[in-house]
Formats: C-alpha cells, sequence, structure tokens
C-alpha cells in the first residue's frame, strides 16, 4: 500500500487548511474581495496547504 495512516492524517489536514483558506478568502468585507484576507492572507493558507498536501503526499513512514 503506497500510504500509510500518518499519510493520509496529514493529507486531511492539509484538506482542512486548503478549505480554511478559501473560507477566509470568502469572509472578505471588502467589495470584490479587495481587502487584505481576500487578496493576501486566503491565497497565502491556500498555497500552504497545497504545499503541505504535496510533502504529505512524498511523507515516507518509518
Amino acid at each position: 500500500m503506497p500510504f500509510n495512516s500518518k499519510n493520509y492524517k496529514l493529507m486531511i489536514i492539509g484538506i482542512v487548511i486548503i478549505v480554511t483558506g478559501f473560507v477566509i478568502m470568502s469572509v472578505d468585507g471588502e467589495e470584490y474581495g479587495y481587502g487584505f484576507l481576500g487578496l493576501t492572507l486566503g491565497p497565502l493558507v491556500v498555497l500552504f496547504g497545497f504545499v503541505f498536501q504535496f510533502f504529505a503526499i512524498f511523507h515516507k513512514g518509518k
């Protein structure tokens, strides 16, 4: 089996981080999402989530 239980746990955490980033972007109060949350913080959280997913997939167990 290519993934062990730790990989799956890390991937679930990565999905939660990505969804959190999209939620942050959606709650921005500025018009058309042009505020700090919609343009800076949310996309950075989503990017971190995808990088986290990359490492979760390639993580080797003991």
